[in-house]
C-alpha cells in the first residue's frame, strides 16, 4: 500500500474540502492510501508552539510524514500570488528531509484557492512547484484530457487543482472533478514509480 501525503493550510475550509476531493481520488486507486495532515498557524507576535493535535480536521504534519510518503498533494490558499505563510514556515524547516534526498524521484502536485477570479492562482500553484522541485520531486499536472479543466468556469489549470471561492460556495462540480482526477493521476503515478 502506497501512502499520498496531503498536506494543506486552511484558513475558511475551502483548501481542506479540495484536500478531501483530492484524498477521494487518490483512495480510488487500488493500492493507494491518502494522509492528510495540515499545519498550525503561524503566531504574528511571537514564535510559540502550537498544540499537538488540532481542535479539529486533520492532525499536523511531521517531517516523517514527508520522509514516509509515497507522493504529496501540496494545498494552499493564494496569499498575494503566494502560499500562504505557515504552509511556507513549514517547508522552510524542512532541510533535514531535503539533505536525506527522501522526497527524490516522488511525484507531487499542488493545489489552492482564492478568493477573486485573479487572485493569483497560477502563480500560487507555480511558486508552490519550487521547492518541491529542489526537493527532487516528479510534478505532476492536469492534462487538457480531463473534459472538466477545458469545460470549468470557475477554478482548474494544468498547473494543478483550484477553486474559485465566492462568499458561501463550495466547490462547483467540475472544481471536485478535476480534484479527485488529481488525487488519481498522483496515486497511479506513484504507483507505477514505486514499482518501477
Amino acid at each position: 500500500m502506497i501512502k499520498i501525503l496531503v498536506l494543506y493550510f486552511s484558513r475558511n475550509g475551502a483548501t481542506a474540502e479540495m484536500a478531501n476531493q483530492i484524498a477521494r481520488g487518490v483512495n480510488s486507486i487500488t493500492g493507494a492510501e491518502a494522509v492528510l495532515r495540515t499545519v498550525p498557524m503561524v503566531s504574528t507576535v511571537c514564535e510559540k508552539t502550537a498544540d499537538t493535535i488540532p481542535a479539529q480536521g486533520a492532525i499536523y504534519a511531521t517531517l516523517n510524514d514527508l520522509k514516509d510518503c509515497d507522493g504529496l498533494a501540496l494545498g494552499s490558499p493564494t496569499h498575494f500570488g503566494n502560499m500562504a505563510a505557515p504552509l511556507k514556515y513549514f517547508i522552510d524547516s524542512t532541510t533535514e528531509v531535503w539533505f536525506s534526498g527522501a522526497l527524490i524521484g516522488k511525484p507531487a502536485s499542488v493545489f489552492t484557492s482564492t478568493g477573486s477570479m485573479h487572485g493569483g492562482q497560477e502563480s500560487t500553484l507555480l511558486t508552490m512547484m519550487l521547492p518541491l522541485i529542489h526537493h527532487g520531486m516528479v510534478l505532476l499536472g492536469i492534462p487538457y484530457t480531463e473534459h472538466a479543466l477545458r469545460e470549468t468556469s470557475s477554478g482548474g489549470t494544468p498547473y494543478g487543482a483550484s477553486h474559485l471561492a465566492h462568499e458561501s460556495s463550495g466547490l462547483t462540480d467540475h472544481e471536485k472533478e478535476l480534484c479527485q482526477a488529481l488525487g488519481a493521476r498522483l496515486a497511479k503515478t506513484a504507483l507505477l514509480l514505486k514499482q518501477a
